[in-house]
């Protein structure tokens, strides 16, 4: 065995802290002012790392930073507007003059459903025996429903990962051992087989995202900036539990039919983020992470 290779040394590389633990990282994270981009800035930030928080309400990533700035890492808003080319040009030049060796870590976690006519939850669920009843119920969606969708849910996810690329692979020179990476929040939904409720804008938005994350790392290989995915079941967010409180989180009062029988919590999310971003997880490149309580086991999905 190699002499170099840290498990011939001590046991202290294998320690939690080791493996874990991202004080070396700069991160970026998308809509990380509430749900699921709130649990993953928790995460990263009670365990060392500096992250800015990006999205389109300013006053909700004031508050966030307010409230959750508690170290011992650090928390800062950058608010701005994904959805556009522009717009994640704008981020990437301002980040580039905040943090001259580049960023270790960028979540693209914004994200949005507008499946609003044909969700089932608010507006029924047709017949699926009939034909016409099928047709009539999924033709209320609107052509602009699907371009928002894809627009914020797709686009925008390849312009912040090109517009960050550079960023991204130059803090792999300040951080010897560790490569740069781009965690993807995809969902569940991109994998699932059934109708998603009714949310078909949502749940191919998020095959394509998934897929999309595929390119990207074959693309990125060469430049040492791995690309993985997260892709959650239900987590409490404004998405699944409508408006957050005061500490821009959401209540969700539901019991899912997946095998652990709950939604996710905080910790399962900033466990899956902290494998991923922790020196532990570098080996990991162009995987799928399901943090979804077993629900792909016990629905149709391709996986």
């Amino acid at each position: 065995m190699s002499s170099d290779n840290p498990s011939t040394r001590s046991n202290d590389q294998l320690s939690a802290t080791a493996l874990f633990d991202v004080s070396h990282v700069t991160a970026v994270v998308t809509g990380g002012g509430t749900g699921i981009g709130l649990m993953v800035t928790q995460a990263l930030v009670s365990n060392g790392a500096k992250v800015y928080i990006t999205g389109r309400r300013e006053e909700v990533l004031e508050s966030t930073v307010k409230q959750y700035n508690t170290g011992p890492g650090s928390l800062h808003a950058l608010p701005g507007d994904v959805s556009s080319k522009e717009g994640c040009i704008k981020l990437a030049k301002e980040i580039e003059g905040k943090e001259s060796k580049g960023i270790q870590l960028l979540v693209n976690n914004a994200g949005i459903a507008r499946d609003d006519n044909t969700k089932f939850s608010s507006n029924g669920q047709p017949e699926m025996s009939d034909a016409n009843a099928i047709s009539k119920h999924f033709m209320q969606s609107e052509e602009q429903q699907w371009m928002d969708t894809f627009q914020t849910n797709v686009m925008a996810q390849y312009f912040m990962s090109m517009a960050f690329l550079p960023l991204l692979a130059q803090a792999n020179a300040s951080t010897p051992g560790y490569s740069s990476q781009i965690v993807n929040v995809s969902s569940i939904s991109g994998a699932m087989k059934g109708s998603s409720s009714g949310q078909f804008a949502y749940a191919s938005s998020k095959a394509a995202f998934t897929h999309l994350s595929r390119m990207l790392a074959t693309t990125f290989a060469q430049t040492k900036v791995r690309v993985n995915v997260i892709a959650p079941g239900i987590f409490p967010s404004e998405m699944t539990g409508g408006s957050s409180g005061e500490d821009n989180k959401t209540k969700l009062d539901m019991k899912p039919s997946n095998p652990a029988g709950r939604t996710g919590h905080d910790s399962d999310m900033a466990a899956t983020i902290l494998f991923l971003a922790g020196k532990g997880g570098v080996f990991y490149n162009e995987q799928i992470m399901y943090p979804d309580g077993g629900n792909t086991l016990v629905q149709p999905a391709y996986k």
